[in-house]
């Protein structure tokens, strides 16, 4: 049975002050919910403050990026080891903002992939095409170059600390979204790769949506049956907003 997992992407958003009130006030709002996986992903200056906030309760924290090595002279960088050390316990991967501004290629994120595993933490690893690749009919082609990147040289027992977030670029941030019908179509695309690549533990494989998922769709999406979470930028800020996507996901 495929876990659902809501996932906030707080992005450059928050200071280490806004973040513990938002978490404080977001606790009381999904207290007692267990059918849901909860996670927050973080700034990395709000990370140990923001796994105190909310120890003991059902949500936890994200990095929203790591460097592939465990230490060294990689000034600015922050390791799995230390995010690890500090409490965090899923980090988001190469998402389509490190993608396109800092140039991640697959093989780089395959690295931090591993790097992440080898700590014990959950790997979010983001996949989607931009709109010029949806018009050309590449979509399946792009997800599936990105899916086996990514995931190169993973084991079907390390997979099962894997999930995938499915984010249309042309969707994030644009207050565009995807009809349920079409995102299903694409996940059930990606679910047929992982089933490829990792046998049974493919289907077992949660897949998040992550293109403008808000809390008027998300009871929609999430009711589809290969879009198994969500992972959420800007509705992730606003605890009443992000308790109603985790919510619609029970």
């Amino acid at each position: 049975m495929r876990r659902t997992v809501i996932a906030g992407n707080w992005k450059m958003n928050k200071t280490n002050q806004e973040a513990v009130e938002m978490l404080h006030q977001l606790k009381k709002e999904v207290a007692g919910i267990s059918e849901v996986d909860i996670v927050i992903g973080a700034p990395f200056t709000c990370l140990s403050d923001a796994v105190k906030e909310t120890v003991g309760s059902n949500i936890k924290i994200a990095a929203e990026n790591v460097y592939p090595k465990s230490s060294g002279a990689y000034t600015g960088e922050i390791s799995p080891k230390m995010l690890k050390a500090i409490g965090v316990e899923y980090v988001i991967l190469g998402h389509s903002e490190r993608r396109e501004y800092f140039q991640e290629s697959d093989e780089f994120i395959n690295e931090k992939v591993k790097a992440v595993l080898a700590e014990g933490m959950t790997a979010i690893l983001c996949i989607g095409e931009k709109l010029e690749d949806r018009e050309a009919g590449k979509t399946n082609m792009v997800n599936e170059t990105q899916l086996r990147g990514g995931l190169a040289g993973i084991t079907k027992e390390e997979a099962a600390n894997i999930i995938v977030a499915y984010e249309p670029v042309w969707a994030i941030g644009t207050g565009k979204t995807a009809t349920p019908e079409l995102a299903q179509e694409t996940h059930a695309k990606i679910r047929k790769v992982l089933v490829s690549l990792f046998d049974k533990v493919g289907e077992e494989m949660t897949i998040q949506y992550g293109g403008s998922m808000k809390p008027e769709n998300a009871a929609e999406l999430l009711a589809q049956k290969d879009i198994d979470g969500g992972l959420i930028g800007g509705a992730s800020l606003e605890a009443k907003s992000f308790a109603e996507i985790v919510k619609a996901g029970r």
